[in-house]
């Protein structure tokens, strides 16, 4: 019988280590997948960044212009050139619906800091 109170006390404290980390892995997943066009600071300053013209999230009027909306539906479907070819492959298969929220807050915070 002592083996099932363990056992719940164990998810909860994992579920409460998961928390903190959960930020670093939106950091991490932006360092892997991301800023190898869109730099590390959003600024796009980067050989893919300038060869697609790639918008650098730092300026306010960029991120005026762009929703929440579009910052999901991009993050998950990817993005085309005007000639119709990918320029980004979507995250919806490997990206959380809750990770995604987090990367609109992380592309939101360019502006900021």
């Amino acid at each position: 019988m002592k083996k099932i109170p363990l056992l719940v006390l164990s998810g909860a404290l994992l579920g409460w280590f998961a928390g903190p980390a959960f930020a670093e892995d939106i950091a991490e997943t932006w360092a892997r997948q991301c800023q190898k066009c869109h730099a590390e600071d959003g600024s796009a300053d980067t050989k893919m960044g300038k060869k697609l013209d790639l918008k650098d999230y730092r300026d306010p009027a960029v991120q005026a212009a762009m929703t929440d909306e579009e910052i999901i539906r991009v993050t998950k479907e990817g993005a085309v050139d005007d000639k119709g070819k990918q320029t980004m492959k979507g995250y919806a298969e490997t990206l959380t619906e809750e990770q995604i929220l987090e990367m609109v807050t992380l592309i939101r915070g360019f502006a900021k800091g």
